[in-house]
């Protein structure tokens, strides 16, 4: 394995050093004059669509092509995975990817049926944003530490867009983290989860802020903390898990663009560079903001695969001490 990350790299190396050089890659791996595809790996309705739409808006106008999102939901974003994995090498599929289709699941799941490793070109991250804790309002819960005491006193449980899902890992984080036990529920998608959240069927869920936010305005639900380092211009009032006591709490959801294994790092080079492009646009900057998220793009498609190993290392403890595998 450690042979083909080496030659990843180089092949990345040279596609951004080509990048660098002021090429223009554009002119180098011209696409073929017919749409390219993005895979969205969850059902519509929460961040990652927001996310995906966005970015296939920009990129599709800088490369001069329509870009047609497709959701393939499910196995907490292994079939879409799966979908791009097996795709032509051509760059002319790409996979929104995250936390939970890239991280988590190559942690959980010994047989994915494509190798983490050789089956994805990464490109670019995109953005990042911290995920709230939220409870049902039936919870007497307003803080970390009250909803710790809640969980003590009664059986409580945690809902999940899915197993292997950035929101599972964080739930079982948050567990770890308050010293509590509580029975996961996965669903097929962020919207599945809500409602059942919001009828009171499961009480706690930890996702990303924007699909919250409604149900927040509403007093659907409560929210507890933001699991991250500062608070979110989306809920400036929402004090963080550090700011609770409870540094150790923090999960952030992350979305970038990978090709399938084995595109030519020209193209590589001309999907990075439509890419940071499209992040740099003040309207797109603007709408990520809305949605609770940081931009935070790569400086190269090689240390966006750095950051992918780095997060694998970061995630492997919470898994393996949740017994999240399968």
């Amino acid at each position: 394995m450690s042979g083909t990350r080496t030659g990843r790299r180089a092949a990345l190396a040279t596609a951004a050093a080509a990048l660098a050089a002021g090429h223009g890659a554009r002119a180098q791996a011209p696409f073929p004059d017919r749409p390219l595809r993005l895979v969205i790996p969850f059902v519509p309705g929460g961040t990652n669509d927001i996310v995906g739409r966005l970015l296939a808006d920009g990129m599709g106008g800088r490369l001069g092509q329509t870009i047609v999102v497709e959701n393939r939901g499910g196995a907490g974003g292994a079939i879409g995975a799966e979908a791009v994995a097996r795709a032509a090498p051509d760059g002319l599929t790409l996979l929104l990817g995250g936390t939970g289709s890239q991280t988590i699941n190559q942690l959980m799941r010994d047989r994915l049926p494509y190798d983490p490793a050789t089956a994805f070109a990464p490109v670019g991250l995109a953005a990042s944003g911290s995920v709230a804790t939220v409870v049902h309002p039936s919870v007497p819960a307003r803080t970390l530490s009250e909803l710790r005491d809640a969980a003590r006193a009664r059986p409580l449980t945690y809902a999940s867009p899915g197993v292997g899902s950035s929101g599972h890992a964080a739930g079982a984080m948050l567990c770890q983290v308050l010293g509590v036990e509580m029975e996961h529920v996965p669903y097929r998608g962020t919207g599945p989860a809500l409602t059942d959240l919001v009828a009171g069927r499961v009480q706690v869920f930890t996702n990303a802020v924007p699909p919250l936010q409604p149900y927040l305005r509403a007093g659907s639900l409560r929210a507890v903390a933001l699991a991250g380092r500062r608070r979110t211009e989306a809920e400036p009032d929402l004090a963080t898990a550090a700011e609770q006591g409870f540094p150790a709490y923090e999960a952030t959801g992350w979305y970038a663009i990978l090709a399938t294994g084995g595109t030519p790092p020209a193209r590589v080079a001309t999907l990075f560079a439509a890419l940071r492009a499209t992040l740099a646009e003040p309207e797109t900057r603007r709408k990520l903001a809305e949605a609770g998220l940081d931009v935070t793009p790569s400086d190269s498609p090689d240390a966006f695969a750095r950051f992918l190993e780095e997060d694998l290392a970061r995630w492997g403890p919470v898994v393996r001490g949740a017994g999240m595998r399968e």
